[in-house]
């Protein structure tokens, strides 16, 4: 037998095809006979109302059934059943049935008979109330201070709280806000009621506001008595859970202890009389039923919790001290004493399976048996013990196949080839092949993504054997009309080890700019012009770019030009005498591919000739005049999409009112004239569809300039760096401050990110001393700015820093501009 498993005490299945819920058990001495012991009342949706008093079966007795004292057949589903002093001119205990349109109560007393068969047990009823409302659920104390006499208060279903003093009705109210019946409990400490709503937050309401509040017949009537006259019905307080709440509950053990329950979907709160958290603990399962009761340890509070695993835990405020596994997943739990046993747990299934257990083990009687003393064979045991050594040695020198050390030959290998050949597609979109081979040498899952903004790929999904090779073809093309702003890719390729762990390989590729451009002739003039220096002889750019001399008409190879699919030229341009390359647009941005391919194949060129001290460099100004003009484009067009939307919901909520007061018109039973309502509302909705079609043209070109002003900030980028020499590491965090994001949000711009990025690096590695650094990033919500005066004015700080001296560097202890002024510097 499981040490974990809840000791049966007695059991009990209750009819056949029954239902029960929560509110369909309950303890105490419903019959008063005065010992103090116990029964169990048990009420099914089916009407059938159980009585027992449990005593574990003997020896020599068939079953527990005389252990049931009464079973009768009610007419109405039974909701909840409750045992208290429900009777004004009476001290005795009585039973309070509450159905869906009835409230009723009754008493239970027991006939000694005169034969072998016992006490004869009766149900009679002393009242009953027929109820206006379809009830949910009710409660039962000492409301308004009474002592001596319990009341009750039901809950219907459109929320309404219902009081009755014993026999007679009290008062109705309706609960404010109301949607849909939560669990519902009283207070005595604080005479209040406490239930959770549907906006999901415990609330509690004192039984005199209740008492003095405004009286309604309707849930209309009170909202209409709120507004206008009488006094209306308000939360003493609100405890926001975020979560639906199973159940309530306020123990009332100890006049001290001042905590109130609630057991969520998800979590386990105690609550202090005024609504504050006393603790929480965080369920890692579903439950299905609680309860608090005393705990032995002063200042605690024990709570039984039942789940749908069929586990019943205890646990000590937040500390799990118990688990067992019951037969059956209860929906109620109670506490029962007995004759033979206290402190019995009864528990109750959704399909009637009752049962008396209690926690504990049973002690175990195996012992182990004897071994036979034998003489030990020392020379045996040598040799075992050389073996063992050997063994030791052996794993030793090979750790390599017991620690997990990575590994020399990945698992799975990604290579990425880019096809030369390229299909034209109506000559203005050419099709690119590209091949992923992946080596595998296990069995594995694999799902491959190449991303890109505005070059399209696909994703797939296959499999791979063990030792095999796959290849997989991608197409690519142009989608848009605008040169993308870059033409760099990833390939990830995710897939399971052999022994179940997630793996993630990655490569890089590159498209060829054939794939966006073709050769042209190339044009003297343009309006935007940037120079690219080196430290070595000028090169024949017919070298350089082979696969782009179709069209050109310089033999000589001092210049080259650009056309993109989009329309734009760009033209490379050779200093015959000079170390020198021009490179020229009529569009800023439209320049950086062309850079940056430039100077790549320049890197290519001069390294397979062995050449190591190659460089490229830029001689400067940073065209930031040029940069901040796709700025300020980008930033118009946010300003206008946030226009049309205001403008759109304006026109939204004006088209909203024509058709309220059209729809009054129509409805109305004498005809009233339109007043032109009609042609006010065809006249707006025009409005609607031209600002959204207005809004939508905006949404497309602000993508197009978010590509666009990406693409000039990797020009800047670009410049920066060959104008600083920075290395590797300070331009990756220059294009991690300059490029934070890959498109533009609702929530989140590009201007506000990067203003954001480089307020933090003029604090930090590019501050002037150490009082201006920022110790800590701002935690401040990032807003979209009225302007971009702020964003241009830091982004040229941070250039002239650069230029002064600043290095990019995570620890700003090692900033050359921090250092004390020589007289020389401050005269320069």
């Amino acid at each position: 037998m499981s040490l974990f498993k809840a000791r049966d005490w007695w059991a009990a299945v209750l009819g056949e095809g029954e239902e029960f819920d929560q509110g369909c058990l309950c303890v105490g001495d419903v019959d008063n006979s005065g010992s103090g012991h116990d029964k169990i009342v048990v009420g099914s949706y089916m009407g059938m109302l159980r009585v027992f008093s449990p005593h574990p079966a003997k020896p020599g007795e068939p079953s527990p059934a005389h252990s049931q004292l009464l079973e009768v057949q009610l007419r109405d589903p039974v909701i909840q059943v409750e045992v208290g002093k429900f009777v004004s001119c009476s001290d005795l205990l009585h039973l309070a049935v509450l159905h869906p349109r009835k409230l009723s109560v009754y008493s239970i007393s027991g006939t000694a008979g005169n034969v072998e068969h016992g006490v004869q047990y009766q149900l009679k009823r002393v009242y009953e109330h027929n109820l206006q409302r379809t009830a949910c659920n009710m409660t039962y104390g000492t409301f308004g201070g009474v002592t001596d006499h319990h009341s009750m208060c039901i809950q219907s279903m459109d929320g309404m709280l219902m009081f009755f003093e014993q026999e007679s009705y009290s008062f109705g109210r309706f609960l404010p806000g109301f949607l849909l019946p939560g669990p519902l409990c009283y207070c005595s400490r604080t005479d209040t009621f406490l239930t959770v709503s549907s906006a999901r937050q415990v609330e509690s309401y004192r039984y005199e506001t209740l008492a003095v509040a405004t009286d309604a017949e309707t849930r209309q009537d009170a909202e209409q008595h709120g507004k206008t006259a009488g006094k209306r019905l308000t939360a003493d307080w609100t405890l926001v859970l975020g979560e639906q709440a199973l159940d309530l509950s306020v123990p009332s053990f100890s006049p001290s202890s001042s905590s109130i329950f609630v057991c969520g979907e998800r979590n386990l709160y105690c609550l202090k009389d005024n609504g504050h958290i006393r603790f929480m603990k965080k369920l890692e399962y579903n439950p299905s039923c609680f309860l608090p009761y005393s705990s032995v340890s002063e200042g605690t509070t024990n709570t039984l919790v039942g789940n749908h695993n069929n586990m019943l835990l205890v646990y000590q405020d937040v500390t799990l001290k118990w688990a067992a596994q019951l037969s059956c997943s209860p929906v109620a739990v109670r506490l029962a004493n007995f004759p033979d046993l206290k402190g019995v747990v009864v528990t109750l299934s959704n399909e009637g399976h009752l049962q008396c257990s209690y926690m504990g083990t049973d002690p175990s009687f195996f012992s182990t048996p004897k071994v036979d003393a034998r003489e030990q064979d020392y020379s045996q045991i040598d040799t075992e013990m050389k073996s063992l050594q050997r063994v030791i040695r052996q794993a030793t020198r090979t750790q390599a196949d017991i620690l997990p050390v990575a590994e020399t030959d990945e698992d799975l290998t990604v290579t990425a080839t880019v096809s030369t050949n390229m299909d034209m597609l109506r000559i203005l979109f050419p099709v690119l092949s590209t091949l992923f081979k992946v080596l595998s040498r296990h069995v594995c899952v694999l799902t491959v993504c190449c991303v890109s903004k505005t070059v399209f790929f696909f994703v797939c999904l296959f499999y791979t054997g063990v030792g095999s090779t796959t290849v997989v073809a991608f197409s690519a093309f142009l989608n848009g009309q605008y040169p993308p702003a870059d033409l760099t890719g990833d390939v990830a390729v995710s897939y399971s080890s052999p022994t179940g762990i997630p793996r993630v390989a990655q490569c890089k590729f590159s498209l060829p700019l054939r794939l966006v451009c073709c050769p042209s002739a190339p044009s003297k003039n343009a309006k935007y012009k940037i120079t690219v220096d080196t430290n070595k002889p000028p090169v024949n750019l017919s070298e350089v770019f082979p696969d782009f001399l179709e069209k050109s008409e310089d033999k000589e190879g001092n210049a080259l030009a650009f056309h993109f699919l989009s329309g734009p030229r760009v033209t490379v341009m050779a200093s015959k005498t000079s170390q020198r390359y021009r490179i020229q647009s009529e569009s800023f941005e439209d320049i950086w591919l062309v850079a940056k391919e430039l100077v790549q194949r320049f890197d290519r060129h001069f390294a397979k000739q062995g050449v190591k001290d190659f460089r490229n460099s830029f001689a400067g100004p940073i065209p930031l005049a040029e940069y901040f003009e796709t700025v300020d484009h980008h930033f118009e067009l946010r300003v206008s999409a946030e226009k049309y939307q205001d403008l759109l919901s304006e026109r939204a909520v004006q088209f909203r009112a024509i058709q309220r007061r059209l729809l009054t018109r129509f409805k109305d039973k004498t005809p009233a004239p339109l007043q032109n309502l009609d042609t006010l509302m065809e006249g707006t909705y025009r409005q609607v569809i031209a600002l959204a079609d207005a809004a939508e043209e905006n949404r497309a070109c602000l993508n197009q300039a978010f590509v666009r002003l990406r693409s000039a900030t990797h020009l800047l980028i670009l410049l920066v760096s060959l104008w600083q020499g920075l290395n590797t590491e300070q331009n990756a965090i220059l294009e991690a401050t300059l490029l934070p994001l890959l498109q533009d949000t609702p929530q989140l711009g590009w201007e506000e990110s990067v203003d954001a990025a480089v307020s933090h690096l003029l604090r930090t590695c590019l501050s002037r001393s150490p009082k201006d650094q920022a110790l800590s990033l701002s935690t401040s919500q990032l807003n979209m700015p009225k302007d971009t005066v702020r964003l241009k004015k830091h982004i040229t700080l941070l250039c002239d820093r650069l230029g002064k001296g600043g290095r990019l560097s995570l620890a700003s202890e090692a900033n050359p501009l921090m250092m004390p002024l020589t007289p020389s510097s401050e005269n320069a």
